[in-house]
């Protein structure tokens, strides 16, 4: 799925504006930088992802508690288990009309009102076990990784505290950005498919909504509408590959 964003406007190019003056040591310090980013450990991904997703909170509308959108969400959530590899899960809603949900390596999972408002329970669930699957099976720790390691602001990232340390916030959100709107490779996108399948599996969930919710977003790909599935394995393919599965393993 990523399961792209339909983020308009999000366009992080303030962090790239500074690459034609860059001079000699620069390019020196943005080398060094791209290496650091690229040897990121699971723990600084993580530091990094509590404060790209802190980053992002401050700039969402987030559904109250009490909202039928958060209550609803905490009723799917409870179906999937509280952790991904070990790592607690925190759910929010974002109040937007973008149809879209977002893993991060911290746990951090946000889900858009758009989609919740789209699709099922059950759609839902297959949805967010996609998005779980890119953090479990690597992929967004590689996505920060690119995201990091060819981002001209890593220059300005030659302090003592390295890449973590001299971030700003604005640089935190454009990063918590470019992971939301990761896209990820076909290959990726089919494995974090089949993470969701087994995951819904395992938990005892139908796993036809992940085969519904690609259906369901074949109205936006014929619109040629963005959404979280653009630049993938079409929608159709990946609805009748988890169709297939079923088939095979008996289920209706």
């Amino acid at each position: 799925m990523k399961m792209r964003a339909i983020l308009p406007g999000l366009v992080a190019v303030a962090l790239l504006s500074g690459c034609q003056n860059m001079d000699s040591n620069g390019l020196l310090t943005s080398g060094a930088e791209a290496f650091q980013a690229y040897t990121l450990s699971d723990a600084q991904v993580k530091t990094l992802s509590d404060e790209a997703c802190k980053e992002m909170d401050s700039k969402a509308t987030i559904a109250p508690a009490g909202s039928q959108y958060a209550q609803r969400l905490n009723t799917i959530a409870s179906a999937l288990g509280d952790n991904i590899n070990g790592q607690p899960v925190n759910y929010k809603v974002y109040m937007a009309k973008d149809v879209n949900a977002f893993a991060m390596a911290n746990g951090c999972i946000r889900v858009y009102s758009g989609l919740m408002d789209m699709m099922n329970d059950n759609e839902v669930e297959a949805v967010i076990g996609h998005e779980m699957g890119h953090v479990a099976l690597g992929h967004v720790k590689k996505g920060m990784q690119v995201a990091l390691g060819t981002n001209a602001a890593r220059v300005a990232a030659a302090s003592a505290g390295g890449v973590i340390g001299s971030l700003s916030q604005s640089q935190l959100g454009d990063l918590g950005e470019k992971l939301v709107n990761a896209q990820f490779s076909q290959r990726q996108e089919s494995e974090a498919d089949d993470y969701s399948y087994d995951l819904l599996r395992k938990r005892g969930i139908n796993p036809i909504g992940l085969a519904t919710s690609f259906e369901k977003l074949q109205t936006l790909e014929a619109g040629r509408q963005s959404s979280m599935f653009d630049d993938h394995p079409a929608s159709a393919e990946r609805a009748q590959h988890i169709r297939d599965r079923m088939k095979a393993d008996g289920i209706k």
